[in-house]
């Protein structure tokens, strides 16, 4: 792919190992309002109702303030545990403050952004509130990789919203077919891309089953088979 110039990246579930990190972070709130839940079995819950909530919340059907409250409330609910709104919109507060104190990417990351630098431009285009990605990046050591950062708040959509590749590319001064895009979700990354006419591959870390033609990898680094 030697025409590729500029290279795009998700940022959660992709470069930044949201899931471990969130865990810690939520593991600091919970002790720190003596919260007496099993952590595992609190996770259980809500990772796939977080995924749930953002899927909504990618497709302008809740709030940002809704997707923070709801998907903390629907975990309380499902293990059985009373808290009082008061307490969920405080927990939602801290667990925004701590978790981009945490700093786990994944494996490959440092290496392949090693590689890829020096050859190509490299950006960000996320979903993720700037609050909360701009600590994540800074945090971890990987903001001095990045000539731009889209969010979703400044292009005022969301992946996979074509609007938001077109802000970024512009913000990049990139060429749409001199462009590619790197994420971890189908629907947004993927499909996002590809449907504005961007090319794009797919971090399948989990090994998911997906439609024929998709570029994919299964680690960072085999990125390289590609760029």
């Amino acid at each position: 792919m030697k025409h590729i110039t500029d290279i795009f990246f998700d940022l959660d579930h992709t470069l930044w190992d949201f899931e471990k990190n969130s865990a810690l972070a939520f593991e600091k709130v919970l002790d720190m309002n003596q919260i007496q839940v099993d952590l595992d079995i609190f996770l259980k819950h809500y990772v796939p109702l977080n995924l749930k909530y953002w899927e909504l919340y990618r497709h302008e059907k809740v709030t940002q303030a809704e997707l923070r409250y709801g998907r903390l409330k629907d975990t309380f609910d499902l293990i059985n545990y009373e808290v009082s709104d008061e307490l969920i919109d405080l927990i939602s507060v801290e667990y925004i403050k701590y978790l981009p104190e945490s700093n786990h990417l994944f494996d490959g990351a440092i290496a392949i952004l090693d590689y890829l630098e020096p050859k190509y431009n490299l950006h960000i285009i996320t979903n993720g509130f700037h609050e909360v990605q701009a600590g994540k990046m800074k945090n971890s050591g990987i903001d001095k990789y990045f000539k731009t950062i889209t969010n979703s708040e400044m292009a005022g959509v969301k992946k996979p919203n074509p609007r938001i590749f077109e802000f970024a590319l512009l913000t990049a001064n990139a060429d749409k077919q001199k462009s590619i895009m790197i994420g971890d979700c189908i629907d947004a990354d993927v499909n996002g891309a590809l449907n504005f006419g961007m090319d794009a591959i797919y971090f399948n870390e989990n090994n998911k089953e997906v439609p024929c033609g998709i570029k994919q990898i299964n680690h960072l680094i085999e990125i390289k088979n590609y760029l």
